[in-house]
């Protein structure tokens, strides 16, 4: 089924990222585009090897700081507040869910000096209710938002 024809889906793509993985989690994967290239490996801490590679963690966890700091930013703009300076700590945790298989956990901490605890409050709010990540994974993995550290 296409995205536009499930619930919650998109009507129009704006762009389609498309990229190839070989060898899994131990393998190489690159966007086809050529402009990303990485290889992959298992941490230790999940019983492998270790070495040089990243992993779908750390891309995620990348990759949802950026996406969501983007729609905090144009909720930010709209607002007169300066996030210029601003950051996303981001976390992505794998672990068993406690029923047969494997899950996530995020945490995104907003680090923002201009900003109070209500305004980064509202602006946290906001933004989880447009990022394109924050959609998808509602309702299906645990994501906690905080502001320097502690949760809103």
């Amino acid at each position: 089924m296409s995205a536009a024809g499930h619930a919650g889906g998109i009507t129009k793509a704006l762009y389609t990222a498309e990229a190839v993985v070989q060898g899994g989690r131990n393998g190489h994967g690159g966007s086809s585009d050529g402009r990303l290239e990485v290889d992959l490996a298992v941490p230790e801490s999940m019983g492998g090897a270790g070495g040089d590679g990243t992993n779908p963690e750390q891309l995620f966890a990348v990759g949802y700081a950026a996406c969501f700091q983007s729609a905090m930013l144009n909720v930010a703009h709209g607002r007169g507040l300066d996030l210029d300076r601003s950051r996303i700590h981001s976390t992505v945790a794998i672990g068993p869910t406690g029923h047969g298989g494997m899950g996530l956990a995020v945490t995104l901490d907003l680090h923002a000096d201009n900003l109070s605890r209500d305004d980064a409050a509202s602006l946290l709010t906001r933004a989880d209710q447009l990022c394109p990540y924050s959609n998808a994974t509602r309702g299906n993995i645990d994501v906690t938002l905080k502001f320097a550290g502690e949760p809103i």
